[in-house]
């Protein structure tokens, strides 16, 4: 038995996280395997979205703790390359061109948290829970710090980074740090209707280029975010589904149907 199993459907490619007995905690063979399949170019290979869930009644625990705890004493070199692998998975899920959703149920917890919203959607059952736990045990949650603001507004991150709380659904639907909520049982099965609205609807290349710009320009002074935005801009005109795009709506006055 595999910790992460990898499933092809058409081009959905189904990743279920799978260590119930441990809540699905990530080890460091599971955070080598994830960013693995992260960091491939999976638009070349086929995928238009990737789809992660979890095995068993929890998302995932977070950290491996016993793992951590042998750290303790390993020095700073050891605890710093073991902060860039996880670094490493966060920037591949990100950084992913295909588009990506979370299902999540259950409880999920710390790095688990992170790595479900690094996602690009987070649809969750209506008994899931979400804590970034890391003050409770002494911890920081630097990484998740980085990208949070691509969701919530800086008075909810300092929120959620500081008071260690489990936040429901419901709670964490109102705040943006997650996309859509299903009632239990459901998570799976709406994560991939919401994929594949999203990819009839929408060109995978806009998709793919859309992601990098938002990371591109998050933080950046107005005036050089415009220029990476206006130079962007003129590259996605002079793709294959631009004038595929234009093209047809001009033809049908409708868009395309992408999938």
């Amino acid at each position: 038995m595999t910790t992460l199993e990898e499933t092809r459907e058409d081009d959905l490619l189904w990743l279920e996280l799978n260590d119930p007995s441990r809540a699905n905690a990530l080890s460091p063979q599971l955070i080598a395997r994830l960013t693995d399949v992260y960091g491939r170019d999976l638009r070349a290979e086929g995928v238009r979205a990737v789809l992660l869930t979890a095995a068993g009644k929890h998302f995932s625990a977070g950290a491996d703790l016993d793992h951590l705890r042998t750290l303790g004493t390993a020095g700073p070199e050891s605890n710093l390359a073991d902060s860039r692998a996880l670094k490493a998975l966060f920037e591949a899920v990100l950084r992913q061109p295909a588009l990506t959703v979370a299902a999540v149920q259950g409880a999920c917890v710390a790095g688990g948290c992170g790595l479900a919203t690094a996602h690009d959607f987070v649809v969750a059952e209506d008994d899931a829970r979400f804590m970034y736990s890391e003050v409770r045990i002494g911890f920081v949650a630097a990484l998740v710090a980085t990208f949070l603001p691509l969701r919530l507004k800086g008075a909810d991150v300092r929120e959620i980074l500081l008071n260690p709380e489990f936040l429901s659904a419901a709670r964490a639907l109102e705040l943006g740090l997650v996309n859509r909520v299903v009632a239990t049982g459901r998570a799976r099965g709406e994560s991939k209707a919401l994929a594949e609205q999203i990819l009839e609807r929408a060109s995978s290349e806009s998709i793919a280029r859309t992601k990098a710009l938002l990371l591109d320009v998050v933080g950046r002074p107005l005036d050089e975010a415009l220029e990476i935005a206006a130079e962007a801009n003129a590259r996605a005109r002079d793709t294959d589904d631009c004038r595929h795009g234009i093209a047809t709506f001009l033809e049908t006055k409708a868009p395309p149907k992408w999938r």
